[in-house]
């Protein structure tokens, strides 16, 4: 017997490193040191910083992967991979420095990873940030042949003076909402269930939807905030605080900006929810509140700021091709969001 007999492809795992080393080259940047295939990946932070504060971050993908494996399109996860950890990252006001991922599969199929690892590099390039290395580990018996999982690690760094903690948000600072690209990465359990109970298939094109395939709808990719948010920073707008919207919604991650005795109350009539959320609550007889405790609804990121600031920062962050409004604003409470049923 061998390795192989045992289901593990070592010259698999070669020819697929060969092939991702041109996508991982692009996403270098000066401070990189070294190459892919060291045993760890080596970045200089340089004496450019004055008192540098390090913001790690580590996410997945969720069960939107079951929908990449059913469609057999793996062009767009790597994306969401990169998305959903330098997001957060970037809500301390930290810039993303690098990243590494973990892909873990049953049998290596190099054409398919490649395609993945080419997502991450787009993602990476989206951020600004070094694909600074990663593992790949092939666990014949524990993933289906064909199958995989993906996990992601990045670290940003801040000047601690810079360093975005909520501490300055004051009651009448205003809400801006940016909008996401779709449903991103969060609340694929409910998503699958809905069209699995209604008969629905991922070929299907709902005419609300406009006649588009319901794949590649809910394949879009998680919108990178990275760019804009950053050069509004540089341009000295006042950030006071950011939240990714994620798991849980606007209820679970708007207040976890804010300090102690806030809340946040939001006009729920200064936005249209997407058409994909709305055929979402149709097609599955979604109650409203389990709506924005699972979905993003179409905001996928939020900074908080003074009322002075307010016009400046929007018209930026539209220049910056990052379409955003007054979602609304910081009132006394609780940590709650008024405006959406707890």
């Amino acid at each position: 017997m061998d390795y192989k007999m045992a289901g593990v492809d070592v010259e698999a795992g070669r020819d697929f490193v060969r092939r991702i080393k041109g996508a991982v080259a692009t996403t270098r940047r000066p401070e990189v040191l070294g190459d892919l295939g060291s045993f760890g990946g080596l970045f200089r932070l340089g004496s450019t910083y004055h008192d540098p504060v390090l913001v790690a971050g580590t996410d997945g993908v969720g069960t939107k992967l079951k929908l990449a494996h059913i469609l057999d399109r793996h062009d767009t996860v790597g994306i969401d991979l990169v998305a959903m950890c330098v997001n957060d990252v970037l809500t301390c006001g930290a810039e993303p420095l690098f990243f590494l991922d973990y892909v873990a599969t049953g049998r290596l199929e190099p054409l398919q990873l490649t395609q993945v690892v080419e997502g991450i590099a787009a993602g990476c390039r989206l951020a600004g940030c070094a694909l600074l290395g990663g593992e790949t580990a092939e666990m014949p018996g524990f993933y289906g042949d064909g199958e995989y999982d993906l996990a992601g690690f990045c670290v940003g760094v801040v000047e601690k003076e810079g360093l975005i903690d909520g501490s300055r948000i004051a009651v009448g600072d205003r809400v801006l909402a940016l909008a996401s690209s779709g449903v991103h990465s969060n609340g694929y359990s409910l998503v699958r269930k809905v069209i699995e109970m209604g008969g629905w298939h991922w070929d299907d094109r709902p005419e609300a939807l406009g006649g588009d395939r319901l794949g590649d709808c809910l394949l879009t990719p998680t919108q990178i905030y990275v760019k804009p948010i950053l050069a509004a920073l540089k341009a000295g707008l006042d950030l006071r605080g950011m939240a990714h919207i994620t798991g849980g919604g606007l209820p679970e991650n708007l207040p976890r900006c804010l300090a102690p005795g806030q809340s946040i109350a939001i006009d729920r009539e200064s936005w249209v929810v997407p058409t994909i959320f709305q055929w979402l609550a149709q097609a599955g007889d979604i109650s409203d509140r389990d709506l924005f405790h699972t979905f993003n609804m179409g905001i996928g990121f939020a900074a908080i700021v003074p009322p002075a600031q307010t016009e400046e920062a929007l018209a930026f962050l539209e220049q910056a091709g990052c379409r955003s409004w007054v979602l609304g604003e910081v009132v006394p409470g609780d940590g709650s969001v008024l405006g959406i049923a707890a």
